[in-house]
């Protein structure tokens, strides 16, 4: 199979998903900005062919050089796991007559407001909403929905430029904010914990599911800078709490017509027990989830989302024998790291159960907490036993210390 694939050097599991291609015996072509010396090595040794274009968001550009490749050998398939390529791969689709998400089917995974509408006349519950382009508009919604409630870009990704507001005030405070947002969902605000379904199918069938459990929300974790946010991937998702967030995301995929490669859907169980939709996206998780899904099934997710997208199969067998946390650093000051504390006691206590230390050195500068959930470093952690689990990553948590000056 002849395939081409968009931005294969970024973000950074990109070149993993390339790699896992070629290990298929696919043969991916990539076209993207990086020269191809400045490719990440995996990404440079398993493409066939590389082409680079000055802009990716230049639809002109891109499709010339897709028409190129395609030239001279029969291009099967065009694949784009990167948010902000999912429409653009969905046009070269269409301009090259390829199977895969059409560009309306990709609009109503990158357009909130439309993914919303559509799960609405599902009869699935989703938090009320409603698109602003003004401030005039903003400040009705938030009238008729009424607070607490959310501000978010309308083809965002993660909790960038996401804002809670509890009054009218706030709201002030946070249209300045996001004035350099073009689109804005304003939606209801959902007391409640905050989990993912995330999904690898083929031909209209799941072939994984992961759920993962964020502590604490993203949006509370991305706010407060002391906070060491933890992204939990489940042993056991299949618990009578979760089973609703499950039949949620079942027919969330097939209200949006999702029949293959990787989803990445997050949802809210209320202190009453009720799931609510949050958002979903037609590519994987990002900060360290994938390795996560790895570290907690048993599977290769980059092989078996190759093997979906090659072979509509999934061939690897599962083995859930842990629960598996993700805890993301942040130092305390600013400049660059000077120290860490407290890494070598908790590795000496728990080692069995530490699978991955991921930290700036000393020297390094620290990167904008702000801007990225990676923050600056992390740990991965897994243990049978959820309780354990938990325990586990919050040690790391509070007692793991990186410092900047």
């Amino acid at each position: 199979m002849n395939l081409l694939f968009l931005s294969p050097g970024f973000p950074l599991e990109m070149p993993q998903f390339v790699a896992a291609l070629a290990a298929l015996g696919a043969r991916p072509f990539g076209i993207g900005e990086q020269p191809r010396g400045a490719l990440p090595p995996p990404a440079a040794a398993a493409l066939h062919d590389y082409v680079q274009v000055a802009s990716l968001w230049d639809e002109r550009e891109v499709l010339a050089a897709a028409r190129h490749v395609a030239e001279s050998r029969r291009i099967e398939r065009v694949e784009c796991l990167w948010e902000p390529g999912v429409v653009l791969a969905a046009r070269l689709r269409e301009a090259l007559d390829l199977p895969g998400m059409r560009v309306e089917q990709a609009l109503d995974f990158r357009d909130k407001e439309r993914m919303k509408r559509v799960l609405d006349r599902a009869g699935l519950r989703t938090p009320c909403h409603a698109r602003a382009t003004t401030v005039g508009e903003c400040r009705a919604a938030a009238e008729r929905i009424g607070y607490p409630l959310i501000v978010k870009p309308i083809a965002g990704a993660g909790s960038a430029d996401t804002h809670r507001v509890d009054d009218a005030q706030e709201l002030e405070r946070v249209l300045r904010a996001v004035q350099h947002v073009a689109e804005v969902s304003v939606e209801e605000f959902i007391d409640g914990e905050e989990f993912t379904f995330d999904t690898i199918c083929a031909r209209g069938q799941i072939l994984y599911a992961n759920v993962s459990w964020y502590r604490p929300r993203p949006l509370l974790g991305r706010s407060i800078e002391w906070i060491s946010p933890q992204t939990v991937a489940l042993r056991r998702p299949d618990v009578p709490p979760l089973r609703g967030g499950i039949e949620l995301g079942k027919s969330v995929l097939a209200a949006l017509g999702f029949d293959e490669g990787f989803s990445h859907m997050e949802w809210f169980r209320t202190p009453a027990g009720e799931p609510v939709f949050g958002e979903i996206a037609a590519r994987p998780p990002g900060a360290v989830s994938v390795p996560l899904m790895a570290h907690s099934a048993g599977i290769d997710p980059y092989r078996a989302w190759a093997e979906a997208i090659c072979r509509g199969t999934l061939e690897q067998p599962e083995a859930r024998r842990y629960n598996a946390a993700v805890i993301f650093k942040r130092a305390q000051g600013e400049g660059r790291i000077r120290r860490v504390e407290g890494l070598e006691r908790l590795v000496a206590r728990y080692r069995p159960h530490v699978v991955e230390v991921d930290l700036l050195p000393p020297g390094a500068p620290r990167r904008d907490w702000k801007q990225t959930l990676l923050s600056d470093g992390h740990v991965i952690v897994r243990h049978p036993d959820l309780s354990a689990t938990l325990e586990i990553a919050d040690r790391f948590a509070t007692d793991l210390r990186l410092f900047a000056g």
